[in-house]
């Protein structure tokens, strides 16, 4: 963008042309049906994620063997086979930048390391089945850069295991906390009753019958009576971490001008 100014501001081209390089800069295309928010990460401090479900085998190898433009990408929602089917057809020199996560079911490619920010960010599971999910918020937030501190298998099935890890979060000074649970969603509404900062709820597609894939923990989260939580859609574990991402990133612009 700033290349593209100074040769404005230098005559070098014109208004239109300027104009036209910068729409270029924003959005790159590949093939005929993929557009790139290649500005995502310097516009709202979350690198380009790609939703690999629902994507062809040959829409995410285009995607992942032509991202010169980016530094980081994010493939979230691939499955560990679908990962060794498509690993032989990665370029040699992206794979080398690439790590895979098996739980989480996410890729990342980094050509540069990720720049640390200012926050931390605490997730709490109810049971080890949430797990997965809760991953999928760490390695988004670890990607933009900021210090994560889990706690799993903390559910209010137990809830003696619960009041010594939040303990242990407030002790670790964490500034947004992002809970994750199935079955009756209960756990976001303990923990907002007993800490003072920002809870991120999300429920998880499991539980029995009656959990209908995660829609009794959903409901139960929006009907909750514990005042600052936020509610993602069931399994979102990515939404929950770039909501807290956008919190932190807005405290941290705040205090940068003085406020």
């Amino acid at each position: 963008m700033r290349d593209i100014l100074k040769k404005l501001i230098d005559g070098e081209i014109g208004i239109e042309e300027a104009e036209s390089e910068l729409k270029v800069m924003q959005v790159q295309e590949i093939g005929d049906n993929i557009k790139f928010d290649s500005t995502r990460e310097n516009r709202v401090g979350v690198p380009e994620a790609v939703y690999s479900q629902g994507k062809s085998d040959e829409d995410l190898l285009r995607i992942i063997n032509n991202i010169d433009f980016i530094d980081n990408l994010i493939i979230t929602r691939l499955p560990h086979d679908r990962f060794n089917s498509l690993k032989d057809k990665i370029n040699e020199k992206v794979l080398e930048k690439s790590t895979y996560y098996k739980n989480a079911s996410i890729l990342t490619i980094n050509k540069k390391c990720p720049q640390k920010s200012k926050g931390k960010v605490g997730i709490i599971t109810a049971g080890t089945a949430d797990v997965p999910i809760a991953e999928e918020s760490r390695i988004t937030l670890e990607q933009a850069g900021y210090t994560v501190v889990t706690t799993y298998d903390v559910g209010v099935a137990g809830i003696h295991r619960l009041l010594d890890k939040i303990t242990y979060l407030m002790k670790e000074k964490v500034d947004v906390i992002i809970t994750l649970a199935g079955m009756e969603g209960a756990l976001p509404s303990v923990v907002a009753g007993i800490v003072d900062m920002p809870v991120i709820a999300v429920p998880t597609s499991t539980g029995y019958g009656v959990g209908e894939k995660g829609f009794t923990a959903l409901f139960a989260m929006l009907q909750s009576c514990a005042p600052g939580i936020a509610t993602m859609n069931i399994d979102n574990g990515y939404g929950a971490a770039v909501y807290a991402i956008t919190i932190l990133k807005q405290i941290e612009k705040r205090v940068e001008e003085g406020y």
